[in-house]
């Protein structure tokens, strides 16, 4: 038998059904800053990041081996390029967030959404609308705010990195998008390949003399710890990225999109709630700004 579908009862329900799962994404990823704060040190980082994803890549690679198998050689090297660029987010991130507040690099790292539609147009030549570049210019003075709770004061070097990485990631996405080697294929394969690609790069800087060896680091962790490393491994990266294809094929990628866009707030919840983190009125200000032109910006972008 086929239901018939009632607006207001059957509709709804089953839109959040596969809402509550992307919107818990976003919650883990809104975490994942005061997680990989609480287990990160300046000399720990390419030990934790090594750790992180060799433990989340088994998981992916066994999900996807036939569609790895299938790749061409041209798909494999530009999934590898992709994988460099994104380890060397993922190096900006965390050792942004070991030297700022978990706040604010979930803020920060939200100017992503800004810097995206912003490098397209000047990719594309085209002129950004007016109401954009106004979200854009809220969302920069939101930061500027967001980093001077304290009085005029030079951002952290924790800050300036996780600008650098927003910088890094809208490198990332147009990268995705122009190699025309990736074109068709399938998300799972070519996240596997990334993500070895970050394994491999983290796990040689590592080996060169950047700080202990992820081994010994693992035998050093306790268990709150090792629950954290589960916790960016397990859920950041391996349910998270399941749940995204799982949600695509079931609602609009627009509403996928503006799901995960709330990470920010999460960050900044988890940060004062359980980080202990606190802002002033000037910093509260900015962090208000921030997200407000970030989401005024994914309305007039999209």
């Amino acid at each position: 038998m086929s239901s018939i579908a009632l607006p207001g009862a059957l509709v709804p329900r089953r839109a959040w059904h596969t809402d509550l799962p992307v919107l818990l994404v976003a919650v883990c990823w809104g975490a994942s800053y005061l997680a990989a704060k609480d287990i990160t040190t300046a000399r720990t980082v390419l030990a934790v990041l090594v750790l992180r994803f060799a433990l989340a890549l088994p998981a992916l690679a066994t999900a996807g081996r036939r569609a790895l198998r299938a790749l061409t050689a041209a798909q494999w090297r530009g999934a590898a390029l992709l994988g460099l660029i994104l380890s060397g987010i993922f190096l900006l991130e965390t050792y942004g967030v070991v030297h700022t507040s978990a706040t604010n690099a979930g803020l920060i790292i939200s100017l992503t959404m800004v810097f995206t539609p912003l490098a397209e147009a000047a990719v594309t030549r085209t002129r950004p609308t007016v109401p954009f570049l106004g979200a854009a210019a809220l969302s920069v003075c939101g930061v500027v705010l967001l980093t001077q709770g304290g009085g005029i004061t030079r951002p952290s070097a924790g800050d300036l990195l996780m600008l650098l990485a927003a910088l890094a990631r809208t490198v990332h996405v147009l990268a995705m998008a122009r190699v025309r080697a990736l074109r068709g294929a399938d998300a799972l394969p070519l996240t596997t390949v990334q993500l070895g690609t970050c394994v491999a790069v983290f796990a040689l800087l590592a080996a060169a003399g950047g700080g202990p060896a992820p081994w010994t680091v693992a035998a050093d962790l306790g268990a709150r710890e090792w629950g954290g490393l589960l916790f960016l491994s397990a859920l950041c990266t391996v349910f998270a990225f399941f749940v995204q294809m799982w949600a695509v094929r079931r609602t609009s990628p627009s509403r996928v999109g503006l799901l995960l866009g709330t990470e920010p707030l999460w960050a900044a919840a988890t940060g004062v709630v359980l980080g202990g983190d606190r802002l002033g009125t000037v910093s509260v200000a900015g962090g208000v700004m921030v997200l407000a032109g970030t989401v005024w910006g994914r309305r007039v972008a999209g």
